[in-house]
């Protein structure tokens, strides 16, 4: 069986019991969130495993590393995801920002030793994030219900739906070598969760319902980067009626 097969069937085995454990909803349900019994409760196990393993990982990382690695690191990282941002950038149909994108790759990967330095940024090239869920929303494929995954956190039934093919195509997933695979994947983890210890900090302290908070905020997030800072109304996309959307192509 190849990769992606197995990939796919992983993913769709945990789709369908996350949704089949997901179904009881209460009478004050939020539409968009049909699902919330359920995400509640895995989002509390994501808490847990946070609290005790990653905040204290990631914490210690960003005091006893050097910050010229850690910069190095994060670079690293960034020039392998501006890969497939070129792919979904040409998909999107957005001609300048895949060329930057791809002049981002070539520059960083040649100039800046495999990315660990960023050479593309000072020089003008511009990063254009974008992922197949982008790319799925941007020729309209609706978000469907908001859906947390264990580990992965915060998502939607459009985004969670492209992960076996993001496995697949990720460098650091398919590295042949299974001991520099997990401590790659170990690393960008940890980085990731590094950048993010000042948000969930602030997130922790306040007195709201950090459950819906997140969700709300990673809906508005998502809605953003797939029409590119200039989501249209809410009613308008509610409306069957109304003319489709499309971000515009650059």
């Amino acid at each position: 069986m190849s990769r992606v097969a197995k990939h796919w069937g992983v993913c769709a085995a945990l789709m369908a019991l996350l949704l089949s454990a997901g179904c009881a909803t209460g009478p004050n349900a939020n539409p968009k969130d049909p699902l919330e019994p359920m995400n509640r409760s895995i989002s509390t196990f994501n808490d847990t495993l946070d609290d005790n393993l990653l905040k204290p990982v990631a914490t210690g990382y960003r005091d006893y590393t050097p910050d010229l690695v850690q910069t190095g690191v994060s670079n690293f990282f960034r020039n392998l995801s501006d890969v497939l941002s070129t792919v979904n950038n040409g998909l999107q149909l957005k001609g300048r920002d895949t060329a930057e994108s791809f002049m981002r790759v070539v520059v960083n990967t040649i100039f800046g030793i495999y990315g660990i330095f960023d050479v593309a940024t000072p020089i003008g090239l511009e990063r254009h994030p974008e992922d197949f869920g982008q790319t799925l929303g941007y020729w309209g494929v609706p978000e469907g219900p908001y859906l947390v995954l264990p580990i992965f956190g915060p998502s939607t039934v459009r985004d969670s739906s492209v992960l076996p093919l993001e496995f697949a195509l990720d460098p650091v997933s398919n590295h042949d070598d299974i001991a520099e695979r997990n401590v790659a994947i170990a690393t960008r983890i940890v980085d990731k969760r590094a950048t993010l210890l000042k948000t969930t900090s602030l997130l922790s302290g306040a007195a709201i319902d950090k459950y819906s908070f997140t969700r709300d905020g990673y809906l508005q997030f998502r809605r953003n980067q797939v029409y590119d800072g200039n989501p249209p109304d809410e009613d308008q996309l509610e409306d069957p009626s109304a003319e489709p959307v499309a971000p515009s192509a650059k």
